[in-house]
């Protein structure tokens, strides 16, 4: 596994700014591409890297020692993986190396490159491609210092700002005020009427976000039957709607057919026999499926598409707000990691130096015959001439300023001066 003090952080990738989707989605890799295409790498004599690949990117991470000839074998391994010629494929990709690759890093760990900011699949989507690279020997000291540091900049992002609080989409905003209203959704039963397309990705957000029972209702049969084995649930006859609904903590329409779909009686009747336990009413249709009406009785909770585009609204408004005071604190941990790593990456000089001393100390010492004012003297003059020459060399050429500067700040000669 390559390691030293000359590897380089590199990242190359396409994301939804840089490149068509058309482009990412040639790009992307399920999980057993993903384990090829590392090996693909290794071969390539990329020994450190990690690949993301989501809908919205797909990047290699990676620590070399050249990031400019490995960047090339990468884009030209990416193009061959996605059938594109590389200088097709060059435009849509980015490429950062040194301090700009270590501050997207952290940037992303954030979620704060990402289209949505603040989206919370993003810690676990780059922690599981760290993983996989983990499992086959594909990351080392360097990689992994840049992305623990990554992660622990993370932390402080999600505990110390906002930045992933507020429902930013309408599935996300259905599931939050579920929660609202009921709690532990593992304990709560669902109705999915109707299998229009929003109102399928409120039931999927809902079963994500840990729904312990959906039942799925829809005209066309087939519909029904496709969804449930979709997400390994039940579904029922659409006719049988009103036997079904006092069960149901949640009720999902997404029929749209121009007519109402459940009106206010049947939602008090339904509550009647709940015993007044409260129902969750999602209207994903549009024209609407259920009454209004039915959000004025008591123990009914009806949003509308509307409702809920605006809840997704403010918590965008929210995220953006928070997302300054995010990347101050990524900011900050870039500037302190960075700093270390130079701290470390200066140590090899130190060790070298420190040798140095040694070896001019116990030659003067021996050539000094026990004298000790002779051996300090010896040791002045052999420590200084080399230093004292350059330093000569460079004022004769007219460029000593810099290097009397940085002499005077490693010796502490900056007082004397004053």
């Amino acid at each position: 596994m390559t390691q030293g003090p000359n590897i380089r952080p590199l990242v190359v990738g396409a994301n939804h700014r840089s490149s068509a989707a058309a482009t990412r989605e040639a790009l992307f890799m399920a999980d057993a591409r993903v384990k090829l295409f590392l090996g693909r790498l290794r071969d390539a004599g990329i020994a450190q890297a990690v690949v993301m690949s989501t809908c919205d990117r797909v990047e290699v991470q990676a620590a070399v020692p050249n990031p400019e000839d490995a960047a090339r074998r990468i884009i030209a391994l990416l193009a061959d993986e996605a059938g594109l010629e590389a200088g097709a494929l060059s435009p849509e990709l980015y490429l950062l190396t040194d301090d700009a690759a270590v501050r997207h890093l952290f940037l992303v760990a954030s979620a704060l490159d990402s289209q949505v900011v603040g989206e919370p699949n993003v810690s676990g989507q780059i922690k599981d491609a760290h993983q996989l690279s983990r499992e086959l020997g594909m990351t080392g000291s360097e990689l992994e210092a840049v992305l623990q540091a990554a992660y622990a900049a993370a932390k402080r992002v999600r505990s110390e700002t906002a930045v992933g609080e507020g429902a930013v989409s309408v599935a996300a905003a259905a599931a939050e005020i579920a929660r609202e209203v009921h709690g532990d959704l593992a304990r709560c039963s669902a109705i999915l009427a109707g299998g229009g397309e929003m109102g399928v990705l409120i039931a999927d957000r809902l079963l994500h976000s840990g729904l312990g029972r959906l039942v799925v209702a829809c005209r066309a049969r087939g519909r029904a039957e496709m969804l449930a084995r979709q997400w390994s649930c039940h579904h029922a006859p659409f006719d049988a709607l009103d036997q079904i609904l006092p069960e149901a903590d949640i009720v999902i329409t997404a029929q749209a057919g121009g007519a109402t779909l459940i009106g206010a009686e049947q939602i008090r009747a339904a509550l009647a026999k709940r015993r007044q336990r409260p129902v969750f009413l999602v209207d994903a249709a549009i024209p609407a499926d259920i009454d209004r009406a039915a959000g004025e009785l008591e123990g009914a909770f009806l949003y509308h598409l509307d409702d809920l585009e605006d809840i997704a609204r403010q918590g965008l408004a929210g995220r953006s707000q928070a997302a300054a005071a995010a990347r101050e604190i990524v900011e900050r941990e870039v500037e302190l990691f960075l700093g270390e790593r130079a701290g470390r990456s200066a140590s090899p000089l130190v060790t070298a130096l420190r040798a140095h001393f040694a070896e001019a100390r116990d030659a003067a010492l021996r050539e000094a015959g026990g004298d000790a004012e002779r051996a300090t003297r010896l040791m002045m003059n052999r420590l200084l001439h080399a230093p004292s020459s350059a330093l000569r060399a460079l004022g004769a050429a007219g460029s000593a300023k810099e290097a009397e500067a940085l002499v005077r700040r490693l010796f502490g000669l900056e007082d004397e001066e004053s």
